[in-house]
């Protein structure tokens, strides 16, 4: 009789899926990449940069939680140029609109805020308050894990040589949706 019920716990978790992941008490963790080049010819650079991120869904649809940004772009003979930022971050999953385009998907909005900094070799280094926001959208594929893109407008204002750096930002990450305590505990009450 477990066995059964398990399957059709699993069976209905695969249906309800882009939905089920979002619920207050859940959890968010993964990282999105941006900024990937491999320089094939002179003066051969490469840059990369890599954005873990954490947060708590505190209603359904609405999570809070940190993002940590590292960046890094090198050229021989050059230098090496390096990003970082430690920033509160807030998403919002949409209602409705990307699951009548893809099957298993959201759209959501994305913003941080926080300590920022842009040092390049060269010189013009910006060190303050970062910011950024923007769009993105997550394709469920599975329950618990969302591949996804995100274009984002990442500003930095403050102190250094330069008062002000900005860029636009495409990146393509994953996260992991995990069960909060009380999912938990509800599924634990189930199988007994």
């Amino acid at each position: 009789m477990k066995k059964l019920f398990f399957t059709v716990i699993l069976g209905g978790s695969i249906a309800f899926g882009a939905n089920a992941q979002i619920q207050k008490g859940n959890v968010m963790m993964g990282a999105n990449l941006s900024n990937i080049r491999f320089g094939l010819d002179k003066p051969n650079q490469f840059t990369f940069n890599i954005s873990p991120k954490v947060a708590w869904f505190v209603q359904d649809g609405l999570a809070i939680g940190a993002d940590v940004n590292l960046g890094l772009a090198t050229q021989k003979g050059s230098g090496t140029d390096f990003s970082y930022g430690v920033s509160a971050l807030g998403r919002y999953y949409g209602e409705t609109g990307a699951n009548e385009v893809v099957k298993s998907s959201k759209f959501f909005g994305e913003a941080t805020v926080g300590i920022q900094g842009y040092n390049p070799s060269g010189g013009g280094s910006t060190n303050g308050l970062g910011f950024s926001f923007g769009p993105g959208f997550t394709y469920f594929v599975t329950p618990s894990i969302g591949l996804e893109a995100l274009l984002k407008y990442n500003g930095v204002l403050g102190f250094g040589s330069s008062p002000y750096a900005h860029n636009l930002g495409i990146g393509v990450g994953f996260q992991i949706y995990l069960p909060g305590k009380s999912t938990v505990r509800k599924i634990e009450r189930d199988m007994k």
